[in-house]
């Protein structure tokens, strides 16, 4: 089965380019070098997009997502980095899903942003195992609603209540403390649809994220993210919408990743991509989104694409240089100066150099 989000040969990436600048950005040399300190915990203002969709015939009988573009797993897989795991499957809930958890509390990243394909979906059904894995390592869950077939302002509304009345008394359910203990809803690519008042009916238990910066698309939103990693990289002016969250008590979580690069995930296409310079993009990125807003307007928090969303290239997962062979994969090798086993694990490390830097911004602001 393909990725339901290339339909066409189309990737996320394509769906964004009608809302966002595209292109790759000129990445320069000498990028800030964050603070050493490791957090003692995870920081819950630290959102981490997570994508629950992968199958094996192990568990699930069959394979799911690690196929798309018509390759043959374990061997041949839709990314162009593999999986220090291998092609894993999201419901393996003592195995992979387990270890993404403690890779997350390594990482710092104390809320993970799960996708999530409407009611009775795939993604759906694997979200008991990811709330009870993020429960045992103390991380909340939050949800990304993706553009499902006739998603609008009415079917969010129901999901969120669907979702609050399923799993909202799980320990890993998530609750903003900041913000009344209500739980965040991404919701991607929300320039899909024009009318979003409806919203306002869940007020009281949701702050629902637009995934734009347009100023006139995002007042019945409780805030702003953005996703895009390429996006990030070519540096947009971030002012208004920063300033526009902060007058409005709306949450402002600006996104950032390492890179982006999905050519054997969706085969000849034309999407840009962006090089991770071993580390030096993500750390551009990092610095970008947190000095967004000019210290006038800084983000609340902050949203990272992503932990494992491999076709796209953007994740932070682990990879191997140890690969099979069948095909030519990347890995991360030399980034931030690492070498072989520490080289797999260096973006999670990176990653909690980085929350800590900023949630010791956010306590001097305090």
């Amino acid at each position: 089965m393909h990725d339901p989000r290339h339909r066409g040969s189309l990737s996320r990436r394509g769906l964004l380019a009608g809302g966002a600048a595209a292109g790759a950005a000129a990445l320069v040399a000498g990028a800030a070098t964050p603070a050493a300190a490791r957090p003692k915990g995870v920081s819950a203002n630290a959102h981490i997009f997570y994508y629950p969709w992968y199958g094996s015939p192990r568990v699930n009988g069959e394979w799911r997502h690690w196929q798309q573009g018509e390759l043959s797993p374990p061997d041949n897989i839709s990314a162009n980095y593999y999986p220090v795991l291998g092609p894993y499957d999201s419901g393996d809930l003592h195995g992979a899903v387990a270890r993404h958890m403690r890779w997350l509390r390594r990482a710092g990243t104390g809320v993970l942003v799960s996708s999530w394909w409407g009611q009775g979906s795939y993604e759906d059904r694997m979200a008991p195992v990811v709330l009870d894995a993020a429960a045992a390592e103390g991380i909340q869950v939050a949800w990304h609603l993706e553009p499902y077939q006739g998603r609008d302002a009415a079917s969010v509304v129901a999901d969120i209540r669907y979702l609050t009345d399923l799993y909202g008394d799980h320990p890993a359910f998530h609750r903003a403390a900041e913000y009344g203990g209500r739980c965040a809803y991404y919701v991607f690519y929300s320039l899909l649809s024009v009318d979003w008042s409806a919203l306002h009916e869940v007020d009281d238990i949701a702050i629902v994220m637009a995934q734009t910066w347009d100023l006139s698309r995002i007042g019945d939103f409780g805030g702003v993210y953005t996703y895009d990693a390429i996006a990030t990289a070519n540096r947009p002016d971030w002012t208004g919408v920063a300033a526009f969250c902060a007058e409005r008590g709306m949450v402002w979580a600006p996104s950032l990743g390492p890179g982006y690069l999905d050519d054997r995930a969706v085969p000849g296409n034309t999407t840009p991509t962006l090089d991770r310079a071993d580390g030096r993009t993500y750390d551009l990125e990092w610095e970008y989104a947190l000095e967004s807003g000019h210290g006038e307007a800084p983000p609340d928090w902050v949203s990272i694409t992503s932990f494992n969303e491999w076709h796209e290239g953007t994740q932070i997962e682990p990879a191997t240089a140890r690969t099979p062979g069948a095909l030519d994969y990347l890995s991360y090798e030399g980034a931030y100066g690492r070498r072989g086993a520490r080289a797999e694990t260096a973006y999670l490390d990176r990653t909690a150099q980085w929350v800590a830097r900023f949630e010791a911004a956010r306590a001097a602001r305090s």
